[in-house]
């Protein structure tokens, strides 16, 4: 399968025009299974997600919270591996266009070999990367490599960020910028962080690309303020939540789905 290019960014485009901000939400894969991921990222579509990102099991996620390392786990306790996830999307692309990102650490992909999993990227149809692990000074092989596969590497910052290197990973980036709200691990929050305004004020200072915010995104309200500061918004442990709310029921898809769509609707409610 080739490379669709530029999904991402014409995903964000497509929501520009239709007065809409881009909602992306996060699953692990293979939790609980491959076949109820399919199901997962299907009805996440069908009620509103705009781009879905798929996390590559771990067993040593440094950048997320206890929820997602849960959800981690599951999957590899499934005997998940990074091959399961790339017959995944290669499936996904069978039945859905929706721009498919996957965050996964770099010792994943130098552990199945760089060049070999940017290949299988660009044959089953991924179109973008998020590797938390992999600092700027370090990632520039590997970004010039993704680009030539059509694959997306997009960049992180976070509050902490100085103005000066924020705008350096902001031209490394591609597709969008990924925002982290709050210092610290991946969670839900009881409020979005107060500072969240300037800091995103900030960031766009120092580039056009699209902005998308993730870190500690709970809730339909606070997905909706979000909304009003970035182009995007990334939803991923309390989607998690969701899921652990109904393992083990038939309508589990179903379910997240509709937790998907209050974050989508309240979004919209906002514009």
């Amino acid at each position: 399968m080739e490379q669709r290019e530029n999904a991402i960014g014409r995903q964000f485009q497509k929501c520009r025009q239709s007065g809409g901000k881009a909602l992306i939400t996060y699953i692990s894969a293979g939790d609980p299974d491959l076949n109820t991921t399919k199901e997962l990222v299907l009805s996440m579509e069908k009620n509103g997600a705009d781009m879905i990102e798929l996390g590559i099991p771990y067993s040593d996620p440094v950048a997320d919270g206890p929820v997602i390392q849960r959800a981690s786990l599951r999957a590899l306790h499934n005997g998940i591996t990074i091959e399961a996830v790339f017959g995944l999307t290669a499936s996904l692309r069978q039945s859905t266009g929706i721009p498919l990102i996957l965050m996964v650490y770099y010792n994943s992909i130098l552990q199945y070999g760089e060049p070999h999993f940017l290949d299988q990227c660009r044959r089953t149809g991924v179109d973008g990367l998020i590797i938390p692990d992999l600092p700027l000074e370090e990632s520039e092989e590997l970004r010039l490599a993704a680009e030539r596969c059509g694959v997306d590497v997009i960049m992180l910052v976070a509050p902490t960020t100085p103005p000066e290197r924020i705008a350096r990973i902001a031209s490394a980036s591609r597709g969008f910028l990924y925002c982290v709200s709050v210092t610290g691990v991946t969670g839900t929050q009881d409020k979005l962080d107060s500072g969240l305004a300037g800091f995103l004020g900030l960031v766009r200072s120092q580039t056009e690309l699209p902005l998308a915010v993730g870190f500690g995104i709970s809730t339909p309200e606070q997905a909706g303020q979000a909304s009003q500061l970035a182009d995007g918004v990334i939803v991923g442990s309390a989607v998690i939540k969701a899921v652990e709310r109904h393992l083990g029921k038939l309508d589990l898809p179903d379910r997240v789905g509709e937790f998907v769509g209050s974050l989508k609707a309240n979004m919209a409610s906002r514009m």
